[in-house]
């Protein structure tokens, strides 16, 4: 059905030319163009609304492992700015190892560079994308609703109403939130959060000499705060250093940064951006949905708690909600569209959600024996080769406690703790 005549069914609006989109997507991160991408590849009428003009800057070390290498659009091309053969581990600077691959074990991208191609993916399909636009909030009941088959998107911002009037609403039949960590949409939805960690980063310009010796390598720290660790990703003549922990001591977090950054011998060079980023993840009753609003990537809380890895989450629920999205705008009365909103959730639940549960685990696991884990990957082969496996997407955290009996025991020992 068109969005034409989608108006004419709802009588929305005064103006029966009022436009009411199938799906409208609130965020232009991996999540929400996935989203995007997914509904208007089926023929459906989709607008992604965006608050910044791309590309903008994302606090992100930019790690494309093989999850989000399978969750990309059909054809997209990666722009790739290295591709990681080896990875040095230490613990808190010390007991340095590294470890190769002759397999590329993932890839390394810039995120404004990623997050343009992937919504100029999503316009391809046949997304109409505006950008400048802040979404206020949404409503599915009330005076500006015109049916319950209908949501409200209230938008501000120069891509609103083309500067006629400050506000403008937006008709949709299903609404996507992928708006990020602080998500207005996940708080629409009731998202519950059980775990929020503080990331700082500095992209850091350095000369050839130095470039090449970091090129083809990454830096994993195992840091000195439970369950920090930082990295050193090369983008080619410049470096994605970064750390991350818990919530709750800045000042802490900020010493173990420029402390890293020292040791490394880059405490000369001076960054080109320097930011941080609070990262959430959602607690297992959080929900997903509320009538014909969906969540996914950070708005859901969707990422993994122990590495904190977000892309692949990002990519892989944005597609889901995206072809959920669909289901519920074809849906003609609140129980259908209640059962597609529970499918989506199964969906999520049934492959993250249970990769969320073996993170956090491990998660206990690295916050007491940081040690035990930087052993295991440079001294005992299994692991590394392990480690590989799930870089390159050909296995899970959950795949390795499923088939690896030590493994198993370890997360089970943390368990009865």
């Amino acid at each position: 059905m068109s969005g034409e005549q989608a108006a004419q069914d709802s009588g929305a609006g005064d103006d029966e030319a009022t436009t009411v989109w199938d799906v409208v997507v609130i965020g232009a991160g991996p999540a929400g163009a996935s989203a995007a991408h997914a509904a208007a590849v089926t023929g459906r009428r989709v607008l992604l609304l965006e608050k910044a003009e791309l590309p903008r800057y994302k606090t992100c070390g930019g790690g494309i492992i093989g999850p989000s290498r399978d969750a990309l659009p059909p054809g997209f091309e990666l722009p790739l700015r290295d591709r990681v053969h080896a990875v040095t581990f230490s613990l808190n600077g010390r007991l340095s190892r590294t470890k190769r691959s002759r397999q590329m074990l993932f890839g390394l991208i810039n995120r404004p560079e990623f997050d343009a191609a992937l919504v100029d993916a999503a316009r391809e399909a046949g997304a109409e994308v505006r950008t400048g636009v802040t979404v206020s909030r949404v409503e599915q009941h009330g005076p500006g609703v015109p049916d319950r088959r209908t949501v409200a998107v209230i938008v501000t911002g120069s891509g609103a109403a083309a500067g006629k009037r400050e506000e403008e609403i937006i008709y949709a039949r299903a609404v996507v939130g992928a708006d990020g960590s602080a998500s207005r949409i996940g708080a629409h939805v009731g998202v519950k959060l059980d775990q929020v960690d503080l990331g700082l980063e500095a992209e850091i310009p350095v000369p050839p000499a130095v470039a090449e010796d970091w090129t083809g390598r990454v830096l994993i720290d195992w840091g000195p705060l439970p369950g920090s660790y930082g990295w050193v990703f090369p983008k080619g003549d410049s470096l994605t250093v970064g750390v991350i922990s818990a919530r709750g001591d800045g000042g802490a977090t900020k010493r173990y940064l420029d402390d890293f950054i020292a040791r490394l011998g880059l405490a000369g060079f001076e960054p080109s951006v320097s930011s941080g980023h609070l990262t959430r993840c959602r607690a297992d009753d959080s929900p997903l949905s509320r009538g014909r609003v969906l969540v996914c990537g950070d708005a859901a809380g969707l990422l993994e708690p122990w590495t904190r890895e977000g892309i692949s989450y990002a990519l892989r629920s944005g597609r889901l909600a995206g072809e959920w999205a669909v289901r519920i705008a074809e849906s003609h009365d609140a129980v259908d569209a209640r059962r597609q909103a529970l499918n989506y959730a199964f969906a999520v639940k049934a492959g993250l959600g249970v990769e969320m549960g073996v993170g956090r685990r491990m998660l206990t696991l690295f916050e007491r024996r940081p040690g035990l884990l930087h052993a295991a990957l440079t001294t005992f082969p299994p692991a590394w080769r392990a480690f590989g496996r799930i870089t390159r997407g050909k296995s899970t955290l959950a795949d390795l406690v499923r088939t690896h009996p030590m493994a198993r025991r370890a997360l089970d020992s943390v368990s009865r703790a």
